[in-house]
This record gives structure tokens, sequence and C-alpha cells, in this order.
């Protein structure tokens, strides 16, 4: 006969498997939510709230316990080092955890039956994190907080949300090192195409986490019951183990300021039956589900066996596709030109304040007329409306015959979702050639905009590209159909940091670009010194850049107030000594200047640029310049 549960001395011996295959065990909801509607704010740590405000997390538990809760999840999703480190928790991830987990004890020890505490353990990614964490780094941060979790005394470990099935089995593999006694469900969460955000589809998950010790797998978040529906049907078929179903509440509204959820807790209870007829054997909720909700669900299955697992024998799991072996490449002008040592010229155009693009088309037209290969679209450079680089790049092409465009691309102010939709929509009108850069906030007022993305720096995006043109997207995912993009990226002979500029530039090249341009350098010897430092392979193309100096209050502007910017003195007095010939000596420097890095046979062309608005300038230079 089994010991009696007893409240002082709660039941740590539980064969968590053997109750799986004799009923229906009912997991609680969302955590998150009830926080969130209780005044907690959405940009701060939840697992915090188990130090700072235990008797609201108790509350919570207690609501679920309660309305019918089986296990009930420790408030500890996203309490590793990693991400309460972007919080400056750091140093608190055991504080934290004991914490999350004595909260639930104290909750479950008030109950009048027995409820386990499960510890929660999310991704140690953080959210949007502009790389991967390696490896070493995951595993570490998993450790400390499972060793925690173990330590607090948990019954369980689920381990849910799991984006990357790489990363839930480094969990896993913690999980295993740091806690061998305590059984582990894992979950990873599905996006409405029915993959992970790394690309996995459900049959993949579930036959690579099949032979693991693991007392049930399955899928939560992200999807509404009918979505969910769907993925634990599919990992059905690939698994004998136990499956585990705790969808969201529908999808969410953003009113006020918070996240609302629409299905109803009947709703919610009829899909917990279909998923337990479907092999579940824990169901529970996730993001918007409420104790009601909870309290539906336990109704519902009430009574209910779990169904026993025989996956199909000849089912092959549908895995993702990485895309076609080749990148798609068009035919580039740019390129071939490029390819075959033919000096190039691109004038450079800033896309202009107010949305004005037939001003760009005017200057194109005049560029192309004076003997331009291709012309740069630049970066926005104010606050004030402008139109999109991407948008003025196609109307180029359209409206300029002949004309190629090199897209700017900057991060700074992009998600990788909005970057990766710019960039493919550029793609299917006919733009080709991408400059990547991370680009700087404009200054509004006292401090520059700090409200950036940073999703990717620039050789993210280069990296991003690559992936396009090999038929995958950002996460893995298999495109219709691969890109061609000929991808380039910049590098400064003028940067403040010379050694951080040469690591990033050979990370740059090795990433795969396909050329490189400078911004305006009017040192060719900083110029050499730093194609040397790099090691540049010969056949990598250079462009030079070279603005026209205008007068000699341009080139000391340039000197003191544009950062990476470098004027000799020599070039200074020259400025200072034309007064009112400033164009006419601005113009002979540029003209100099390519010459003589022409002669050295370092670069395969130039990108012209002049003051805002004298792109008369850039056609007079075009033309005096030898073919």
């Amino acid at each position: 006969m089994s010991r009696p549960w007893s409240p002082s001395q709660p039941e740590r011996s539980l064969d968590l498997g053997a109750l799986l295959r004799t009923r229906v065990v009912v997991c609680d909801g969302a955590v998150g939510t009830m926080l969130h509607a209780a005044g907690a704010s959405l940009d701060l740590p939840l697992p915090e709230l188990s130090v700072s405000r235990p008797e609201l997390v108790r509350a919570i538990h207690g609501a679920y316990i309660e309305a019918g809760a089986d296990i009930i999840e420790t408030n500890t999703f996203g309490a590793t080092r990693t991400r309460l480190a972007r919080h400056g928790l750091g140093e608190r991830v055991r504080e934290i955890n004991l914490a999350g987990v004595a909260v639930a004890r104290e909750a479950v020890m008030a109950a009048s039956r027995r409820v386990l505490v499960a510890g929660s353990v999310g991704p140690a990614t953080p959210p949007g994190s502009r790389r991967r964490l390696s490896p070493v780094i995951l595993r570490e941060a998993f450790r400390e907080q499972i060793a925690a979790l173990a330590e607090g005394g948990v019954d369980l470990l689920i381990l849910e949300t799991f984006g990357s099935l790489e990363e839930l089995l480094e969990a896993i593999a913690s999980a295993e090192e740091v806690a061998p006694n305590l059984p582990i469900v894992a979950q990873m969460t599905f996006l409405d195409d029915g993959r992970t955000l790394a690309g996995e589809t459900p049959a993949e998950v579930a036959a690579r986490l099949d032979g693991l010790d693991l007392v049930a797998i399955g899928a939560n978040c992200t999807l509404g019951p009918q979505g969910l529906l769907e993925v634990l049907r599919e990992m059905g078929h690939h698994t004998a183990l136990p499956l585990s179903a705790q969808p969201n509440a529908g999808p969410p509204t953003f009113v006020d300021g918070r996240f609302r959820y629409t299905a109803d807790p009947a709703y919610f209870a009829r899909h917990a039956r279909r998923f337990v007829e479907l092999g579940a054997a824990i169901v529970g909720g996730c993001c918007g589900t409420t104790p009601a909700h909870i309290e539906a669900v336990a109704g519902a299955v009430r009574g209910m066996q779990p169904v026993p697992r025989h996956p199909i024998p000849s089912a092959t799991p549908r895995t993702r596709s990485h895309g076609a072996e080749k990148p798609y490449s068009p035919p580039s002008r740019l390129l071939e030109r490029l390819a075959a040592r033919r000096f190039v010229k691109v004038g450079e155009i800033a896309p202009p304040a107010g949305g004005a693009a037939e001003q760009v088309v005017q200057e194109a037209a005049l560029l192309k007329a004076a003997g331009c290969d291709a012309v740069l679209i630049g970066p926005p450079s104010s606050v004030r409306a402008q139109v999109s680089p991407a948008s003025l790049a196609v109307l180029v092409q359209q409206q300029v015959e002949g004309l190629e465009a090199i897209l700017t691309v900057t991060t700074w102010e992009k998600s990788v979702m909005a970057l990766q939709a710019d960039l493919l929509g550029a793609h299917a009108f006919g733009v080709r050639h991408v400059l990547c850069r991370t680009g700087t906030p404009p200054l509004v007022g006292d401090y520059p905009n700090a409200g950036g993305i940073w999703d990717v720096d620039s050789l993210g995006l280069i990296q991003l590209l690559r992936g396009l043109n090999e038929g995958r997207d950002h996460h893995g995912v298999a495109l219709a159909r691969p890109t061609g993009f000929v991808i380039g990226a910049r590098i400064n002979p003028s940067a403040e940091d010379p050694e951080r500029e040469i690591a990033d530039a050979r990370r740059k090249i090795e990433a795969g670009v396909d050329f490189l341009i400078t911004p305006p350098v009017y040192d060719l010897d900083a110029f050499d010194r730093l194609l040397d430092a790099i090691g540049v392979p010969e056949d990598l193309p250079i462009l030079l850049g070279v603005m026209i100096l205008k007068d000699f209050r341009h080139a000391e502007y340039l000197q003191h107030e544009v950062p990476g910017m470098s004027i000799p003195e020599p070039i200074l007095e020259r400025m200072w000594l034309a007064r009112e010939d400033g164009a006419e000596v601005g113009r002979a420097i540029a003209r100099e200047l390519i010459c003589r890095a022409r002669a050295q046979g370092r670069i395969r062309g130039v990108v012209l640029s002049s003051a805002v608005g004298s792109a008369e300038g850039v056609a007079r230079l075009l033309r005096e310049l030898p073919p």
C-alpha cells in the first residue's frame, strides 16, 4: 500500500510515468497572464516577483489548485542567468529559483489533496538575442537554474516553450546531469505553419525525443487549441511517449497596453478532451489561460483514461528542407563587370526629405547619362518623412533603363522579421545588390534615438542574406525559392578602433560578401594599411568611396563632426586656399585620389558622392574620368 499524502511531508517518490499511464493529469494555466492582470509590468522579469511579492504568486498558485490542477509550475520561466542578466539580476539565479519553488510549495502545503510542483524551465537564449548562444553557455545556464530548482524540492521539471530542438536537447542533457532523478516533461512551441521557430516539424521533434528518458513530450504556447491539435496529432505518429498539451487561449489582441485573449473556457475544455483522445496524458494551458480555463479542463477530462501510444511504424518524419544546393543567380551586370576587372563607377544618392521620389529618378538618370554603372541608394539620414531606400531602389531600376541599384540596408531600426520582408519584397521587384550596414540612430534632442531594435548587426545581415541565397530564412526554414542577392559590406580605413575594424572586416569576408565599399577616403596610405592588415583576398572587389568636397567649411565639417572620417592636413590646406574655387579644387582632389588608387591596382571601382543635392558635381566628375 502506498504511503498516504501528508501536507507536512510532500510526496517525493512518485513514479510520474506510471501515473500518466493510469490517469490524465491536469496542469495549471498561465502564471504570467495572471501576474500581468494583477498589474505586473510587461517589461520586468516575472520570476523576481517570487521574492518581492510572494503573496501574489502564492495566491495565483492557490487559485489554480482550487480550480483542479494536479501540477502547478513554479514562477521560474526565464530565470536563467542569461535572461536575468538583462535586468541586472544575473547574480540572483539561485535566490530567485529557490523562492519560486518555496512559494509553490507553500501553496501545495495548504491544499487538501496531493498536488505536484513542476520546475518551469524555458529557453536560456534571451528573446530577440542578436546572436545564438554557444552550447557551453546554454548548458551552464541550464545547469545553474535546474540545480537550484532541484535543491528547492520540485517533483518534476517541465522544459517548455522551446523554439529550437537543439537548445531543448541541451536543457535535457543539463537536467540529466544535475538532477538525474527528476522526471522530465519536454515541450516545444510551434508557429502557425506547424514548425518550430528553428524550422523543425512535429514529426522531427517527436522522432528525436522518442528515445530519451522523458516521461512525456508535447507542445505549449504560441498556438491556440485548434492549432495545437494538429501538432499533437503529427507528434503522436512518431512516439510511444505520453503527450502533453498546453495551448494558449487563442490568439491575443493588444488593448490598452495589455494582451487580451478571447477563447472561452468551454471551447478550451472541448479541445482538452480531443487532446486526450490523441494521446495526451497532461493537459493544461499557457498564455491567456486562467483558473476558469483550468477548472473547465479538469471537469472535461475527469474520468478519461490516457490513450495508449502506438506510433505508426512506417511513418517517416517530415523534416525541414534546407533549400536548394545552389543559390539562384540572375545576371548582374555590376557583378559581371567587377569579375571582368572592368572599372566600375557608382554614384551615391541620398533619400530626399519629404518623399520627393521623382528627384531621385532625375538624379539617377543624370548619373546614368554621365557614365554611371550603378547607383548606391544611401540610408535615411533624417527623422523627417522619407521614402524608404528599398522603394527608391525599385523605382530607379524601373524608370532608368539599364541602371542597377545598390540598396543600403541598415539594421538598427528593424526586426529580423521586417528585414526579411523588405529584402524579399525588393528581390521580387528585381533589386539584387545590397550593402549591409548596422547604421546609427538619428540624433533627436539631447540624446540619440535609443529606441532601436538591433536584432542583428551588419554581420548578422550578411549571414541572413547568405541564408536567403541558400533558400532558407533566418531560422532555417525553407523558402519557396532561393534568392540571388549580391552582398556588399563596408570597411573603414579611418575607423576610431582599427583593431576592431580589422576583426569585423575579416568576419564579414568569412561570412561571404561579394564586394566591399569604403566610406569616403582621403588618406590612401591608411586605406593601404587597412587592406594589408585585413588580408583582403585578391579576387574580392573593393570600391573606393570618394566624396567631392564643396568648400573648406564642408571639409572642416567632415573632419570634425562626422564619425569615422579623416581628412589629411594637406587636403584641408588646399581647400582653405581655394576660397571661392572650392568646388573646382574639391573635384580635382577627388579625381587625383581616384587616379592614384586606380594606378595602385587595389580597387575595382569608385562610389562617388557630393554634398546633398549636388548630383551635377558627381556627373561632371564622371565625365572627366577615363573609362
